[in-house]
């Protein structure tokens, strides 16, 4: 597994937590469906700001010509994929509750607990991938998942 891919999954999965627990309007008319559009173009900005970062950090040292350097834009915001499609599930979800007009309290609920398991997977996943020993790898997974803990009860405490 690629660093850069989970780099992108556990930026995205992070930002989609934060951005449902922002996007929890108490007291206000729930949009469900603006709320999935928001995280959707949260991450599609996301994905453009990290691929021209990357890019441009190191452009420098590549040099060449034009044409490659616009080649190697567009190959560094597609190698930024990950962070996009990690966000995926926290907007399935918004469209199923717009859909089912679920009530704002479960939903954001179910996408924070379903964001969280993801980031323990994913962070095991990867770190097994890496070599790590299982137990080690079930601590990176925790780790990871420690993430997805913080913004609920953050998202508890301001709400």
């Amino acid at each position: 597994m690629q660093p850069r891919a989970t780099f992108g999954v556990v930026y995205g999965l992070v930002q989609a937590s934060a951005l449902l627990a922002a996007l929890h309007s108490e007291g206000q008319v729930y949009t469900p469906f603006d709320d999935a559009a928001w995280i959707a173009v949260t991450a599609f900005a996301s994905v453009l700001a990290h691929g021209y970062a990357h890019h441009m950090s190191a452009l420098r040292r590549r040099g060449g010509a034009v044409a490659r350097r616009w080649q190697g834009l567009g190959n560094a915001i597609v190698g930024e994929w990950p962070l996009a499609a990690a966000t995926l599930p926290t907007v399935l979800l918004l469209v199923l509750a717009g859909v089912g007009h679920w009530d704002e309290p479960l939903t954001t609920a179910i996408g924070l607990a379903v964001n969280t398991l993801l980031l323990f997977c994913w962070g095991a996943w990867g770190a097994v991938s890496a070599g790590y020993a299982r137990r080690s790898a079930l601590l990176v997974g925790t780790g990871d998942a420690a993430l997805g803990v913080l913004i609920a009860v953050a998202n508890a405490l301001l709400k």
